[in-house]
C-alpha cells in the first residue's frame, strides 16, 4: 500500500477534470461562466499552459470587460504561478494587445480572458505562444490531456515548481495605443466624422482614446467597460444603432468591434454594412495599387464570399481560402508570405502590422486611407464588389459524431454534389459542423436568390431527415 502512495502523481492544482472538460474551439476555450468555464478550469488551464510555454520570459493576461473576468484572471494566475510561471496582468485590453506585448517584451506567451461576440454570462481563455500566435495544436492537445488526466500525454510528474509571482502591468497598454497610433504613417482624420460602438468592452479601454490623437470628430456609443452588457444589442453583432447614429450625425463611417475587439465591422454614410469581405477587397485594392501586396494574395476562409473572389480575380489577385477561424488564417498567411488575410466576420490580419486580429488598427487603417485619399467609406463601397446572394441555415443535429461525420452520409453528400452540379461553377455550397454548437451549417451561393433559396432549403431539409433518423 505504501509503495503505491509512493508512486502516485501528486497533482498541484487538483486532480484532473476528466474527459467532459471542456477543450480548445475554432478560438480557445469558451462557455458558460460556473458550468463550463469555472475557476477551477481556469486553475488548471494556467497549471498545464505553465507547462507548454517555453521558459525564460513572463507569461501576459488580459481580459475583457465581463464581471467574471478577474475571477479567472485570478485562477488563470494562480495556476501559472503553481508552475513557477512569472504573470504580468494588463488588465481590461483588446485582445490584440496581448499578443503586441508579447512580441514587443519576447514574453513567454500569454492569454486572454474573453468570450468574444458572446454574451455576459459567457468567458473564454484565448492562449498564444512566445510568436504571438494562437497555441499549436500540439501544445493544445498537451493542455487538453493535462486537464483530461489522459495517461501518458500529459505528466504532472514535475509537481509543484515553486511559486512565481505576479505584476501589475496596466501600464502596458500605452505602448499598444502607440502603436496603434503610429501604423497609420503620419495620417490623420481631423474634420473626419466617425461614429464607434465600442460595445461596452475592451475596445472601450483605448478606442476613443486613439481616434481622438488622429483628430477625429467622434461620437461614441457603449463607450465604457460595463461586465453586464458586454455585446448585449451593441457591437459588430447588432449593428441598428451603429447604423442608426451614422445616418443621424451624417457621419462619413462608423465601426463597430466585438467583446474583445479584434474584430471589426463597419457602416458607410448610406448605412450599408461592409463586412470583412469588403475590408480585404479595399485595403487589399489599395495595397495592390501600391505593390505592396506579395504575389498579389489575400487568404481567406471557406465563407468568404464568391462575388469578391471573382471580383478579385478581375483586378489579378489570388484568393487562398482556409478553415473558418483566424488561426487558419494565420498559418496559411505565413506559410505563403500573404501581406494581408481575414474572415468575413471582420477579423482582419496584417502582415505588417503584426499578424494579429485587431479590429481597432483595421478601423484606423480604412478611416485614414479613406480620408487623406478624400473618400468617404460610401465612395469605396460604391466602387466595390457586388456579393453573390447567400443564405446559411443551421441544421439542429444533437448527435455530435453524426455531425462532424456528415460526409458519411450518402443522401446528403450526393444532395450537395447534385446542387454544385446544378449550379454549373456559378455557386456554391459550403456545409460545416459548429465547432461551438450543436448545430450543422448549412450555406448556399449564387449568382440569382431563386437558386440559393431553392438548394439551401432542399439540403437543409436531408440534413434532418438523414441525420436526426432515429
Amino acid at each position: 500500500m505504501a509503495e503505491a502512495a509512493h508512486h502516485q502523481v501528486v497533482h498541484p492544482v487538483g486532480l484532473p477534470l476528466g474527459p467532459s472538460v471542456a477543450g480548445f474551439g475554432t478560438d480557445g476555450i469558451r462557455g458558460r461562466v460556473g458550468t463550463q468555464v469555472t475557476p477551477a478550469l481556469a486553475l488548471q488551464v494556467g497549471y498545464w499552459c505553465g507547462q507548454v510555454l517555453p521558459p525564460g520570459g513572463p507569461v501576459l493576461i488580459g481580459m475583457d470587460s465581463r464581471s467574471s473576468g478577474p475571477m479567472l484572471v485570478a485562477a488563470l494566475s494562480a495556476g501559472l504561478t503553481a508552475a513557477g510561471r512569472e504573470v504580468w496582468n494588463l488588465g481590461l485590453c483588446p485582445t490584440p494587445a496581448v499578443p503586441g506585448a508579447i512580441r514587443r517584451l519576447s514574453a513567454s506567451g500569454g492569454l486572454m480572458v474573453s468570450a468574444s461576440h458572446n454574451p455576459p454570462h459567457d468567458n473564454g481563455i484565448k492562449v498564444f505562444g512566445a510568436s504571438g500566435a494562437k497555441l499549436s495544436r500540439a501544445q493544445q492537445q498537451v493542455v487538453e490531456a493535462g486537464l483530461a488526466g489522459v495517461p501518458g500525454k500529459a505528466s504532472a510528474a514535475q509537481g509543484f515548481s515553486g511559486v512565481g509571482r505576479v505584476r501589475d502591468r496596466s501600464d502596458l497598454l500605452a505602448d499598444y495605443q502607440r502603436a496603434l497610433v503610429a501604423s497609420v504613417m503620419g495620417r490623420r482624420l481631423e474634420g473626419c466624422k466617425i461614429v464607434l460602438d465600442l460595445c461596452w468592452g475592451s475596445a472601450a479601454a483605448c478606442g476613443e482614446v486613439v481616434f481622438q490623437a488622429l483628430g477625429a470628430d467622434l461620437t461614441v456609443l457603449h463607450g465604457t467597460a460595463d461586465g453586464e452588457r458586454i455585446n448585449v444589442d451593441c457591437g459588430s453583432t447588432h449593428l441598428d444603432q451603429l447604423r442608426q447614429a451614422v445616418l443621424d450625425q451624417g457621419a462619413s463611417m462608423g465601426f463597430a468591434f466585438d467583446g474583445d475587439a479584434d474584430r471589426m465591422l463597419a457602416v458607410d454614410g448610406k448605412g450599408r454594412v461592409v463586412d470583412g469581405d469588403q475590408i480585404l477587397y479595399l485595403w487589399g485594392s489599395d495595397l495592390l495599387a501600391k505593390g505592396q501586396l506579395p504575389a498579389q494574395r489575400i487568404v481567406a476562409t471557406v465563407m468568404s464570399n464568391l462575388g469578391f473572389e471573382r471580383a478579385w480575380q478581375a483586378k489579378g489577385g489570388v484568393l487562398e481560402r482556409t478553415a473558418v477561424g483566424d488561426q487558419y488564417v494565420h498559418q496559411a498567411m505565413e506559410q505563403m508570405g500573404a501581406g494581408l488575410g481575414g474572415e468575413q466576420s471582420g477579423h482582419i490580419l496584417s502582415a505588417r502590422h503584426g499578424m494579429s486580429g485587431d479590429g481597432l488598427l483595421t478601423a484606423l487603417q480604412v478611416a485614414t486611407l479613406l480620408h487623406q485619399g478624400g473618400q468617404s467609406l460610401a465612395d469605396w463601397m460604391d466602387s466595390s464588389f457586388e456579393p453573390y446572394p447567400q443564405t446559411l441555415v443551421n441544421v439542429t443535429v444533437p448527435d455530435r459524431q453524426r455531425r462532424q461525420q456528415w460526409q458519411q452520409c450518402d443522401p446528403l453528400r450526393l444532395a450537395v454534389e447534385q446542387a454544385e452540379a446544378a449550379m454549373a461553377g456559378e455557386g456554391r455550397v459550403l456545409v460545416r459542423a459548429s465547432g461551438t454548437e450543436p448545430l450543422l451549417r448549412v450555406m448556399v451561393e449564387a449568382a440569382e436568390q431563386g437558386l440559393v433559396d431553392h438548394w439551401a432549403g432542399h439540403l437543409a431539409g436531408q440534413a434532418d431527415q438523414h441525420l436526426n433518423a432515429g
